[in-house]
């Protein structure tokens, strides 16, 4: 099987980045960003994003996965805290994040270190979800082999019958992490592959250095 993709080509022809303007936290700039996204006719779902780990195996593994809050502090998103992911994590905080938003030309790049968030937090968040979602998390040994999707169809209707008419408790297995930026990139599509693309490092002192990598 082969197939030639070098004449591939899009030229990106969107509006420049120019240091000087942007804010010198770059929260700011990802909550403009964000919203920009959200609103961007044609875009679905902006709120999500890979995460990429480094694996107990040795190997990097990128997902996708929807981002759920951010704050000043950093970006959350949950999971099964015993699947391949979260197993990675515990074993190696280190984790990148990364949004693409074609129709705007962008993307943006996050380096930091993910840790689980207060457990009462995970408890809210939980209590948030649909029932299905709730017995899904329940059902679902995530990352582990099953011999069949009826034997994992049939996990999930026992427990549709178990919970009937009760309240379903947030497993001590599932809940969120927080991603700690240490590193921020916005990147700009701009016309013959001369992209924008500015660079936000955590400082020692906690300050933002901004900076202009070539594209």
């Amino acid at each position: 099987m082969e197939k030639d993709l070098s004449n591939y080509r899009k030229s990106y022809e969107r509006n420049p980045m120019i240091r000087e303007d942007l804010p010198e936290n770059p929260m700011e700039l990802f909550q403009k960003w964000f919203y920009e996204a959200d609103e961007f006719d044609g875009l679905e779902e902006a709120n999500a994003m890979s995460v990429s780990t480094l694996g107990l195996d040795g190997f990097p593994k990128t997902r996708i996965v929807l981002l759920k809050k951010f704050t000043w502090e950093g970006f959350i998103f949950y999971t099964n805290y015993t699947s391949e992911k979260g197993k990675a994590i515990a074993a190696n905080p280190n984790v990148c994040l990364n949004f693409f938003w074609h129709g705007l030309e962008r993307q943006i790049i996050i380096k930091g270190q993910a840790e689980k968030i207060a457990a009462n937090l995970s408890d809210g968040y939980f209590e948030s979800r649909p029932d299905g979602s709730k017995l899904g998390a329940l059902a679902s040994d995530q990352s582990q082999e099953i011999a069949s999707r009826e034997a994992l169809d049939d996990k999930l209707y026992k427990l549709e019958q178990a919970y009937e008419n009760k309240e379903i408790p947030r497993p001590d297995f599932w809940g969120g992490f927080i991603v700690k930026p240490v590193s921020i990139e916005f990147w700009q599509g701009r016309p013959n592959r001369m992209h924008d693309r500015i660079l936000y490092t955590l400082q020692e002192s906690f300050e933002w250095k901004k900076s202009r990598l070539q594209p």
